[in-house]
């Protein structure tokens, strides 16, 4: 069934069909096992967009059973949770075997590689939760739920978020905090350390299942290749790549980039410390646990590429050579950078490409670099520059202190587009629909927390709605698109979010 035929589909949750193709792999992959009541639990917030990829009609956000089933407090029938055994590695180290600490599959709806598994995360202890105690917060959960559905407006490869479900039970991070299960949508949560989970426990047969349900299931064109493992990496290899990409082009930093957060689909999983760049700079670290600047904005796409090797490393028993393995890797680099300077392109409005053209880009990260402009600011008003007219400067010229740097700039951007013949109202019209007038920023996310924290969830939506459609005026909402407020530099996310 098409994305378009599951959304005319709307199902009573009662009625929801449920299968779960991931049960039916050995027991070795997962614990069956029941999440853990939530005590009075509650609807915080729902996604009538997320719920039409299963099929499930939104009137059914208002029933009771919607927030039992949504936070584990009962099951549905045809339901058969369990948790998922990975490993991975963490910060750059081995840290063996992980798995889902507080993560439980229902099972999946919806037909084919369309369909969708269903995950509660925060619904109890798991055989993985190791000093964990399987719960999340509600803070967490609501940043996770907004900037799931934020990516998805932008166009970027992600889990999705249905609701979040809290209670007035207190778990203890940084502070006591109130209990949420948030529950995600994903055609497969699996991730580069579940193929090293096997690799480093020498068990080659469970390696090759593995390899085998994720070509069947997610990449069947690939089955009659010639070398399918060697196949598998390659794709891998380049949505990983083209996903680092996307990332760095709308300022998007993930935060905890360990190779258990990474996805065998090429999706954005496990938000945590994420975060958008504001004042731009390359070495900006998102992630207040991250003192190392492992993760840092710089450093993703050489993570990535890591990352990849690391997803090479575990595949090597089935691809069987180092050589073979060297060869699907190859290419991230390419593949990388080509999909990069299209979407920085496509960004200036540049329609061709040209010699000189990484000349210009270059200088003018080198500007926002020596200026720390707010990146999202910086490319939204770029869209409205004229060439004969240097008046439509001002609201892109007033974020720069070093004013006559950017006149500098400018001057060479004008003269690039004369050159393909751009004209204005065209270029416009095509910068507006790459480069977003809205993301998550920390601030934003942070006032609707506050205000559910106090039970007016009413920001959470409001925020979903302006950030489904990012890239339009919306000038109702162009509060929400504003420079940070000062005391918005006091905030911090860490591996705790």
């Amino acid at each position: 069934m098409t994305v378009a035929g599951q959304q005319a589909v709307r199902h009573r949750l009662s009625a929801l069909p449920l299968t779960h193709s991931f049960a039916d792999l050995p027991p070795a992959f997962y614990t069956r096992l029941q999440p853990t009541p939530l005590r009075a639990p509650y609807l915080v917030c729902a996604s009538a967009p997320a719920a039409a990829l299963i099929g499930l009609d939104p009137s059914e956000f208002d029933q009771p059973d919607f927030t039992d089933i949504f936070c584990g407090n009962h099951i549905l029938p045809q339901s058969r949770p369990l948790s998922a055994v990975y490993s991975g590695h963490q910060f750059g180290v081995w840290a063996g075997q992980l798995g889902d600490g507080r993560a439980i599959l229902l099972g999946e709806a919806g037909d084919g590689t369309q369909a969708q598994e269903i995950q509660l995360k925060g619904a109890g202890l798991t055989p993985y939760s190791r000093m964990g105690d399987g719960r999340a917060v509600l803070r967490s959960s609501i940043r996770e739920y907004l900037c799931s559905e934020a990516m998805a407006g932008l166009g970027i490869p992600t889990s999705r978020a249905l609701c979040v479900v809290g209670s007035d039970d207190l778990v203890m991070r940084e502070q006591p905090e109130t209990a949420a299960v948030a529950t995600r949508l994903a055609p497969s949560f699996i991730r580069f350390g579940s193929f090293e989970h096997w690799f480093y426990h020498e068990r080659p047969e469970e390696l090759k299942i593995l390899a085998d349900y994720v070509i069947d299931r997610f990449y069947p064109d690939l089955r009659d290749a010639a070398r399918p493992y060697h196949a598998l990496l390659r794709e891998v290899t380049r949505r990983t790549a083209h996903l680092m990409a996307q990332w760095q082009a709308v300022g998007f930093m993930h935060g905890v980039m360990n190779t258990d957060n990474m996805s065998i689909l090429g999706l954005t999983i496990d938000y945590g410390p994420f975060g958008f760049m504001e004042a731009f700079d390359l070495n900006h670290i998102c992630n207040h646990s991250d003192q190392g600047g492992r993760y840092a904005y710089a450093m993703q796409p050489q993570i990535g590429h890591w990352n990849c090797f690391a997803l090479g490393q575990a595949m090597l028993p089935l691809i069987g050579s180092v050589d073979e393995v060297k060869a699907a890797l190859a290419h991230y680099s390419e593949d990388y950078r080509l999909k990069l300077d299209a979407l920085l392109h496509a960004k200036l409005g540049l329609r061709t490409t040209q010699e000189d053209d990484k000349t210009l880009i270059d200088a003018m990260f080198a500007l926002m670099q020596a200026t720390h402009v707010d990146f999202t600011l910086f490319f939204r008003h770029l869209c409205n520059l004229q060439m004969e007219q240097p008046t439509s400067d001002e609201p892109i010229r007033d974020l720069f202190i070093d004013r006559p740097a950017f006149d500098a700039w400018a001057s060479q951007y004008r003269q690039r587009l004369r050159r393909e013949n751009s004209q204005d109202k065209e270029r416009q019209r095509a910068m507006q629909a790459v480069n977003p007038r809205y993301v998550l920023r920390n601030y934003l996310a942070q006032i609707a927390i506050e205000k559910a924290q106090s039970k007016d969830f009413s920001e959470i939506e409001n925020l979903r709605k302006v950030l489904a459609h990012p890239f339009d005026e919306q000038p109702e909402h162009h509060h929400y698109a504003a420079l940070p407020p000062d005391w918005a530099n006091q905030l911090e996310v860490s591996c705790s979010s």
